[in-house]
């Protein structure tokens, strides 16, 4: 093989990688629950869910478990600090009358770029299938299954603490 040959396959292979390492997949359909064991789950952090929008940063796992709050008949009650390979996951919910009338999530993988990236993605994605299935038996988004997990296993703890089942 002469040099200018060996030249342009490494070039297409370079073009190629780089083009496998910015493709995108669309959400996966694949579904499991939540409800089994949770290994390593700490307590919840004792945080404020943050802005909507703003990107969210990692909490102290520790610490004792804050009451749920209530607002007439609104009550907002925090799921299980979830540890995933890729960062913390917490899940909040807010229930009114035994239903999840709205899904917060103040701790997604932040520790990297590229955690940030997929958080941002996959957490819009999760928030919804949460409020469409009313439990943790959501579908995982695709390219972001330590996420999904977790954020299935916070929102089950979440569900627990709320006393709804489903």
């Amino acid at each position: 093989m002469n040099r200018s040959r060996l030249v342009s396959v490494i070039i297409a292979t370079l073009g190629v990688l780089g083009l496998l390492a910015s493709f995108h997949t669309s959400p996966g359909t694949s579904t499991r629950s939540a409800g089994a064991a949770v290994r390593g789950t700490a307590p919840p952090a004792a945080t404020a869910p943050p802005p909507q929008g703003s990107t969210p940063q990692p909490q102290p796992s520790g610490g004792t478990q804050s009451p749920p709050t209530t607002t007439a008949d609104r009550r907002t009650v925090a799921g299980d600090t979830v540890p995933t390979d890729y960062g913390n996951v917490q899940v909040n919910i807010v229930v009114s009358g035994g239903r999840i009338v709205d899904v917060q999530a103040p701790q997604l993988p932040n520790d990297r770029s590229r955690s940030v990236r997929i958080s941002n993605y996959a957490g819009p994605q999760l928030r919804q299938e949460a409020l469409q299935a009313q439990s943790a038996n959501i579908n995982t988004v695709s390219g972001a299954t330590y996420t999904s997990d977790g954020y299935a296993q916070s929102l089950q703890s979440a569900l627990d603490r709320a006393g709804i089942k489903r």
